[in-house]
């Protein structure tokens, strides 16, 4: 075996074997980024949603700010919420730092974003094509709201997987916020980053592993979804 099988068939044999660790860092991982999918899809949809069917002022300097925000450096976000949550910090009394809610805090912020300013997209495309219908039928523009985000559940899950693959994927913002600490901070990209640079392969690798699965998971998920959306139009058509 060369050099680089021999970290890989471990990797994988920790895998099989459930590694304890490995479990734990996975599990973390899971838990910080769904919860901060979820955080950002119930505010971020309604908001997405609202900013395509009202005119609120300053309408259009929102939108070119939410559209900006999708590119938010992580490190940056990560730089911000640690000063936040700083005992120096405006909210450093929480004593949040190096916690995953801290964790969660910093990937809802740059998740958020995107899911909002994709929720707008869809809604407003939507609402170009039901407008005058549902005007016809006296339809306030709250019902309407709802009625669109129904109409677009297929691209919101969409949208929310996309959101879900940024979070997943995110180390520089955790890594600050988190502080990486064993047994309480340590997600998938953090681990993979220190134990590559301690030269453990073996977990980096079986971490490494697991991510690539995900991200696939959710590219054949989000594939599948978009193929339904089009079967469900193409028969409406």
């Amino acid at each position: 075996m060369t050099d680089i099988e021999n970290p890989f068939l471990a990797a994988l044999i920790m895998l099989l074997s459930f590694d304890a660790d490995m479990i734990e860092i996975i599990g973390l991982s899971l838990v910080v980024s769904l919860t901060a999918v979820f955080i950002s899809a119930v505010v971020g949809m309604p908001l997405g949603a609202a900013l395509a069917l009202y005119k609120p002022p300053l309408r259009r300097a929102m939108i070119i700010t939410l559209n900006a925000a999708m590119g938010l450096p992580p490190v940056v976000v990560g730089l911000v919420v640690y000063l936040w949550l700083s005992r120096s910090g405006p909210l450093g009394l929480l004593e949040l730092l190096y916690t995953p809610t801290a964790m969660v805090i910093a990937q809802t912020i740059l998740i958020l974003p995107i899911i909002a300013a994709l929720t707008r997209q869809v809604i407003e495309d939507l609402w170009r094509d039901y407008r005058e219908q549902l005007t016809s039928f006296n339809v306030s523009r709250h019902k309407a709201l709802i009625t669109l985000l129904w109409e677009a559940r297929f691209s919101m899950a969409t949208t929310v997987l996309a959101g879900f693959g940024r979070a997943s994927a995110e180390v520089g913002a955790v890594m600050i916020v988190g502080g990486n600490i064993d047994h309480y901070t340590r997600v998938m990209t953090t681990s993979i980053a220190l134990e590559t640079s301690k030269g453990n392969l073996t977990l980096a690798l079986g971490l490494g592993i697991v991510l690539l699965l995900i991200s696939l998971s959710i590219n054949a998920v989000v594939f599948m979804v978009e193929e339904r959306a089009k079967d469900r139009q193409a028969l409406r058509i």
